[in-house]
């Protein structure tokens, strides 16, 4: 009789059933499958940068995410499990407990991810599927080996620029069922709350994705995307592709088919030109590794800031002496959300007006936010502190220009309490004397 060929499916930033091509091979190689995800203990605890990895709202996002998951995988006969533990050790007790033969996941542009994954590799007695899923292209259909992954967004965009995009597979309907073994039972929240902008899942994300595409907002999404504040000045997938549960492929076709319907303007170019942002960084991510979270950067270059614990403080918690900044920072600390705009101004800020180590900022917006991706918030934070792909040495912004031109009336400012609490930068001189 033939021995059953039993595999694990690691989720990852792959949190979805449509358009996921390392499931659909697992589905399509053995005869059993055990689906999990780990909410890995580093993952919940300090980091080097002394910030939590997730806060409220991030936690919240995943959870419902993993519920809407769970839901998904029950309807076609399997089941998630989820395990709260170290990565490379609760998946290697569970490979041992299954008895695998095979393990899938999709590739991962993690330094960290990449690391647990060498790790488990090296149980010679399983093999080890990684897939595309979370990118545009390929490796193989890149125009260019990762190593010579171009220097700035510019050439790498003048690169891929006529490449076509992979095209999404259909949603999956069928699973091999799980072994029979016993696991504590993930239970899926009951429903998602309602009292927050964002609901983790794959079922929202693409409801998003319909809603957006059946407005006129594409057509002018240009004129708005530098909008401080409003939901309809942008698109709003970021947290759903940052989780995987809406897969960037699937925004790109859904992008074309628009233009189809509809017309291809200025707009609609610049949506696909953002998401080609998105995936510069995510080559940026693999190609530089743990670079990546490297005080000097890509560069090789030292920036003359440190860290000061009070600024830090008053930067958090929105009460530095620049309103506008505050601002930004109580909607992030609030919602787990801030405009593209607003993040260049308080990194801008955190950088050069504070002289912080920019490494902190970044740690903070990796807990804060829910639609944290490692490739675009570690290399844009690089990018504003003048350590990444950028041509220039430094970006730093006039934050009374900025104010002037993004909140003119100041009706943000007031929204988000901006110019209450205010404080001077510093309580001591530099001989440690309090200053009046």
């Amino acid at each position: 009789m033939k021995q059953k060929k039993t595999g694990v499916f690691w989720f990852t930033n792959d949190l979805r059933l449509h358009d996921n091509p390392a499931l659909t091979q697992a589905k399509l190689l053995v005869d059993e499958l055990l689906c999990v995800y780990v909410i890995d203990q580093p993952w919940q605890s300090a980091s080097l940068y002394q910030q939590p990895h997730a806060d409220r709202n991030s936690r919240r996002f995943l959870l419902e995410s993993l519920s809407d998951l769970s839901k998904s995988l029950n309807k076609i006969g399997q089941r998630l499990i989820v395990l709260e533990s170290e990565a490379t050790a609760a998946l290697s007790n569970l490979l041992k407990k299954v008895d695998a033969s095979v393990v899938f996941r999709s590739e991962s542009v993690g330094w960290y991810e990449n690391r647990v994954w060498e790790e488990l590799k090296k149980n010679r007695h399983i093999n080890f599927h990684s897939v595309d899923t979370r990118t545009l292209f390929t490796t193989n259909t890149l125009p260019f080996d990762l190593a010579d992954l171009p220097a700035s967004f510019t050439q790498f965009k003048n690169k891929v620029g006529d490449l076509e995009p992979s095209k999404p597979i259909p949603t999956l309907g069928y699973l091999p069922p799980a072994p029979m073994v016993d696991f504590p039972e993930f239970k899926p929240l009951a429903t998602g709350s309602k009292n927050h902008a964002f609901q983790g899942g794959e079922s929202q994300g693409l409801e998003i994705l319909r809603d957006y595409f059946s407005s006129q907002k594409p057509l002018s999404y240009k004129e708005v995307r530098n909008a401080i504040d409003g939901w309809d000045n942008s698109c709003k997938f970021s947290p759903w592709l940052a989780n995987g549960c809406l897969s960037v492929r699937q925004v790109v076709a859904s992008l074309a088919d628009y233009e189809k319907r509809n017309e291809a303007n200025e707009s609609t170019y610049w949506i696909y030109f953002e998401i080609l942002w998105r995936e510069f960084f995510q080559w940026y991510a693999l190609k530089n590794g743990v670079k990546l979270f490297s005080f000097t950067g890509i560069k090789n270059r030292k920036p003359l800031t440190s860290f000061y614990a009070e600024r830090f403080q008053k930067w958090v918690n929105g009460t530095t002496p620049y309103p506008l900044v505050n601002a930004c920072m109580n909607e992030l600390r609030e919602t787990g959300y801030l405009s593209n705009r607003g993040r260049q101004i308080v990194a801008s800020c955190f950088a050069n007006e504070l002289s912080m180590d920019w490494r902190y900022g970044a740690a903070y917006f990796e807990q804060a936010l829910v639609d944290y991706d490692v490739g675009s918030n570690w290399g844009n934070w690089q990018y504003l502190a003048g350590v990444g792909a950028d041509t220039r040495d430094k970006r730093r912004f006039n934050l009374e220009k900025q104010s002037h031109q993004f909140d003119p009336d100041g009706r943000y400012t007031r929204k988000w309490g901006g110019d209450k609490g205010i404080q001077s930068l510093d309580s001591v001189d530099a001989a440690d004397w309090p200053i009046g």
